[in-house]
């Protein structure tokens, strides 16, 4: 992160505590969120859900001792309560000059229909790095292809389906028949399914949020070999940067934008509208964090757990620079002196 008051000699030291403690912060904001989306989840109001969860998300921000810009996040697409691309947020104090400059990638609810339903894999997630570390972009569209860390550069958005499975079988060292591809349930992806099951391979099809099996691709024994289609760019982003603490691969190409966004997009330094993105291309940043918390269950996350005496989430912490990786098990305690704690 940039910092303004530490001595040459201590940077690097004072560096690594301070990631620590802000990926600490981090977590502490995605998991008050979750929590927040959690007493809305299966009510059929997939609005609510997300105004709760932005707006927790918000003011527990204010805590953390940085001086954050929100650069891409969610809301302008789906008319929905957001954190705005632009939006400083961190504490305010006096002393605010010696917090670090961090840009920061949000999607407070992914999710949302899958909380107002009560369905598996709705997650609150952001990533935060250096200035200029994450793309600074509109809401719109990416189109993608996610792998995990063998199959590094051997997908081209632009080939044929059937040569890219065939290419992520070779890498695994498994056949086309094997593999498991998660798709985003949309009609845009008819042709794009129709091409997967033509070449052999096997397909999840998912209604809502396909950043956790993007995760879940670079890591070992999670079932999910890959992710194709599009998706928010918000998401391809915090995807991007889950993947540069966990040394996947991805390619990505913004797409679905409007005239208006494009218009835009001299102004947050996309110079080619067409260019094909690498996760170092969308995540460039050395001081990578990214934090993510359950909302509901899902193959990485046990999802919010109520209790008599408290709450219990399931998180995922990364901080790339410092080489930490860390599945975070919380139990939040009511303030009472007869709370009972259940392990397990």
């Amino acid at each position: 992160m940039q910092l303004q008051t530490a001595e040459p000699r201590q940077e690097a030291e004072f560096r690594t505590d301070l990631e620590s403690d802000l990926a600490l912060g981090m977590l502490r904001v995605v998991e008050a969120a979750a929590i927040a989306a959690a007493h809305t989840m299966g009510q059929g109001d997939r609005k609510l859900a997300d105004h709760v969860a932005t707006e927790t998300m918000r003011k527990v921000m204010e805590s953390v001792p940085m001086q954050g810009t929100i650069v891409i996040g969610e809301g302008e697409r789906d008319e929905a309560p957001m954190l705005y691309i632009g939006e400083q947020v961190g504490r305010k104090d006096a002393a605010r000059a010696a917090y670090p400059r961090v840009d920061i990638a949000v999607d407070p609810l992914e999710g949302t229909n899958l909380c107002a339903t009560g369905s598996p894999g709705s997650i609150t997630v952001l990533a935060a790095s250096e200035r200029q570390g994450l793309l600074h972009a509109p809401d719109c569209y990416l189109e993608k292809i996610v792998v995990g860390p063998s199959c590094k550069g051997v997908v081209d958005l632009d080939a044929p389906v059937a040569d890219n499975l065939r290419n992520i079988a070779e890498s695994l060292d498994r056949k086309v028949e094997d593999l498991v591809i998660v798709v985003l349930e949309r009609a845009r992806h008819e042709k794009l399914i129709a091409d997967i099951r033509k070449a052999g391979a096997r397909i999840r099809l998912i209604s809502d949020g396909d950043l956790t099996p993007g995760i879940a691709s670079a890591m070992i024994g999670t079932g999910v070999h890959a992710v194709m289609g599009s998706g928010g760019a918000p998401e391809g982003v915090l995807t991007a940067a889950a993947l540069r603490c966990l040394n996947g691969y991805m390619v990505g190409r913004l797409t679905g934008y409007t005239d208006k966004q494009r218009e835009r997009m001299p102004d947050m330094g996309i110079k080619d509208v067409k260019q094909i993105y690498t996760a170092e291309d969308l995540a460039p940043g050395k001081n990578i964090i990214f934090a993510s918390t359950g909302v509901t269950e899902s193959p990485l996350f046990r999802g919010v757990r109520f209790f008599g005496d408290g709450v219990r989430t399931s998180s995922l912490i990364m901080a790339r620079e410092i080489g930490n990786i860390r599945f975070v098990d919380t139990i939040h305690v009511n303030r009472t002196d007869e709370a009972y704690i259940r392990f397990a």
